[in-house]
C-alpha cells in the first residue's frame, strides 16, 4: 500500500506539560470541596445509579489510527515494531522499514470523511441500546478528542475535527447516556519494541507521541503518572461522561494513589453537576463497591449481589476495524446480553468503525438484529432485576473473563431469568437462548414440584403475541405452546409469568429505586 508519510512541517509544537503543580492543585481543590475524599473508606460510600442498573445495554467504540493498516488487531501500534510478529513482518513489507515509515505517518489517513455522528447514534438508537462508550485515548497515545496536553489529536492530524465530542453531543442529543474510555495506562510501554532497533521510535522529535516507551518490567513515571491523571481529568471536565470506562494497566501498584484521587474527583465533579455517575474498571483496580467492575469478553458464573458488566465486541477477531473479521451472529449477541442480564449484569457491546469513518454493514447487520430482538423482548430485559436463579439447562458458559473464543452451544432447554415487579404484579420472563424446533417451551424451574415457586401462576404469555398460549404445569415442569412466529429468528422466545404477589410485598419503583 502506498501511503505518504507525515509532514513534519504540517505539525503544531510540542505541548509543555512539564509543570503539573498548578493544575494537580486544581485536582485537589475539587477533592477538598466536595462530598468525596481520595480514600478507599470515602469512595466506598458510592452507590451505582438506578438509571445504570435499569439501561442493561451499551455500545463501545475502538476507532483510531490502528484502523488505517486493518491488519491483526487495535495493538497493531505495538505489534508492527515487536521483531518476528506477523504485524512487524506486514508492516516492512507493505509500508517498508520503520524508521521510514512508522505508526505517526498512519495518523494522517485516519481521516473520518465519511463520518456522520447522528447517522451512528439512529443506529445506536435502532439497537436499543441506552448508552454510548466511545474511546477517547487507545494505548497508542492518539487522541480521538480535543486535548490541550498533546498535539498527536484529531483536531490537528487526520480528521481536523473533534469526533468524539461530536458523537457525544449527538448522543446527548437523542436522550442517550453518553461515556468515555480511556486507555492511556499502557502506553508507558506500548511501543517499548521500537526502542530495540533502528526506528522512528526512537527519534527525539516524536518522543511526545511514543514516550516513555519503558521496558514492562519497569514502573511508569511520576510524570506521567500525573499526565494520565490529569488528562482524565480533561475528558471528564470537557466532556461531562456519565460513564467512565478503564481498561487494563490501572490495576497496577503505582496507579493506586493516582486512581484514588481521580474517582473523588469525578463522583465530586458529578455532585456538582447533580449528575449520577458510574466508573468501570478491570481485575482490583478498586476497592469494592467503589465503582463498578467489568469483565471483558466473558461472563459471571452466577447472579453477583451488585451490579456489573460485560464488555465484549460484535468479532472475535479485534475491537478495531481489521479486514477479515470472524463475526459472531446476531443469536449470539443476544445470548450473550440475556445471560449477563440475568446475572445482574450490564453488556457493553463494542464496533469498530473504518478509517473513513462509517461502520462495516455486517456491523450494521447485527446492531439492527439486536434491537429487532429487544423491541419485541425488551421488556424483559429493560429495568429488570435477576430472579432467584439464574437460568436452567445443560449449558453454563465459565464465569471470567476471555470465555467467549467460541460460541456456547446452547440448546433449547437453556434458559435464562429475570424479573419485574410493579403494584400488584410480579413478573418472571423465562428467555429462551434457542427457539424449540417443537414451539414447546419447557420450563422445570415452574413445575408444580419446583422449590423456587410457592405461589400460584396467575397468568402465562409469550412477549411478541397478544394471544394467550396454551399451557400446562405438571411436577416437572411448566410447558407453553409457542405462536408460530417465536420459533424461528434470532434470539430467543420470552414467556412472561404472572405469579400471585407475596403478601405484604415491598414494592421497588425501579425507575428511582425508592421503597414505597
Amino acid at each position: 500500500m502506498n501511503l505518504e508519510p507525515l509532514d513534519p512541517s504540517t505539525l503544531p509544537a510540542p505541548v509543555d506539560v512539564s509543570d503539573n503543580r498548578a493544575a494537580l492543585a486544581q485536582v485537589d481543590a475539587v477533592i477538598d470541596a466536595g462530598p468525596f475524599d481520595a480514600t478507599w473508606e470515602s469512595l466506598s460510600g458510592y452507590r451505582v445509579p438506578q438509571w445504570y442498573r435499569d439501561a442493561k445495554f451499551g455500545i463501545f467504540l475502538h476507532w483510531g489510527a490502528f484502523s488505517v493498516p486493518a491488519f491483526g488487531n487495535e495493538w497493531y501500534p505495538r505489534t508492527m515494531y515487536r521483531r518476528g510478529t506477523p504485524a512487524f513482518e506486514h508492516h516492512v513489507a507493505t509500508y517498508g522499514p520503520q524508521d521510514r515509515f512508522g505508526y505517526k505517518d498512519f495518523l494522517p489517513h485516519f481521516r473520518m470523511e465519511r463520518y456522520d455522528p447522528e447517522q451512528w447514534v439512529a443506529l445506536f438508537k435502532r439497537a436499543g441500546a441506552q448508552f454510548v462508550v466511545p474511546v477517547a485515548e487507545h494505548h497508542d497515545g492518539y487522541t480521538m478528542y480535543d486535548t490541550a496536553r498533546s498535539r498527536w489529536k484529531v483536531t490537528e492530524i487526520g480528521p481536523k475535527r473533534d469526533v468524539m465530542g461530536d458523537l457525544l453531543s449527538a448522543v446527548d442529543r437523542s436522550w442517550l447516556v453518553t461515556g468515555a474510555s480511556t486507555h492511556r495506562a499502557e502506553h508507558w510501554f506500548f511501543m517499548n519494541g521500537g526502542a530495540e532497533f533502528d526506528s522512528d521510535v526512537r527519534d527525539p522529535a516524536y518522543a511526545d507521541l511514543y514516550g516513555p516507551a519503558l521496558r514492562k518490567e519497569m514502573n511508569p513515571t511520576e510524570r506521567f503518572l500525573e499526565d494520565w491523571l490529569l488528562r482524565t481529568v480533561e475528558i471528564i471536565d470537557s466532556y461531562r461522561p456519565q460513564i467512565l470506562y478503564f481498561d487494563t494497566g490501572i490495576e497496577e501498584p503505582s496507579f493506586e494513589p493516582y486512581i484514588r484521587r481521580l474517582a473523588a474527583y469525578y463522583y465530586n465533579r458529578a455532585a456538582e453537576w447533580g449528575r449520577e455517575v458510574v466508573i468501570n474498571y478491570k481485575w482490583d483496580a478498586f476497592a469494592p463497591g467503589s465503582a463498578v467492575l467489568d469483565i471483558e469478553r466473558g461472563t459471571m458464573g452466577g447472579i453477583r449481589d451488585d451490579v456489573w458488566q460485560n464488555d465484549t465486541s460484535v468479532s472475535r477477531t479485534s475491537w478495531s476495524w481489521v479486514e477479515g473479521h470472524e463475526y459472531k451472529d446476531a443469536s449470539e449477541l443476544i445470548q450473550e446480553l440475556v445471560d449477563v442480564v440475568a446475572k445482574n449484569g450490564n453488556l457493553l457491546l463494542n464496533v469498530g468503525p473504518r478509517p473513513d469513518g462509517t461502520i462495516a454493514e455486517e456491523e450494521v447487520a447485527l446492531l439492527e438484529a439486536v434491537g429487532d430482538w429487544l423491541a419485541v423482548h425488551g421488556e424483559a430485559i429493560y429495568g429488570s432485576s435477576p430472579w432467584t436463579v439464574f437460568g436452567e439447562g445443560p449449558t453454563a458458559p465459565a464465569g471470567g473473563s476471555f470465555t467467549d473464543a467460541a460460541a456456547p452451544v446452547y440448546t433449547a432447554e437453556d434458559l435464562r431469568f429475570t424479573r419485574m415487579t410493579e403494584v400488584g404484579h410480579d413478573y418472571v420472563y423465562a428467555i429462551g437462548m434457542v427457539r424449540p424446533e417443537d414451539g414447546r417451551m419447557r420450563i422445570r424451574s415452574f413445575g408444580s414440584g419446583s422449590r423456587f415457586v410457592d405461589r400460584p401462576i396467575v397468568d402465562v404469555r409469550v412477549l411478541g403475541s397478544s394471544e394467550r398460549p396454551e399451557w400446562t404445569r405438571t411436577a416437572d415442569h411448566l410447558e407453553v405452546v409457542l405462536p408460530s412466529a417465536e420459533t424461528s429468528g434470532p434470539g430467543g422466545a420470552v414467556v412472561r409469568i404472572e405469579l400471585e404477589p407475596a403478601a405484604a410485598e415491598t414494592r421497588i419503583d425501579f425507575f428511582h429505586g425508592l421503597n414505597i
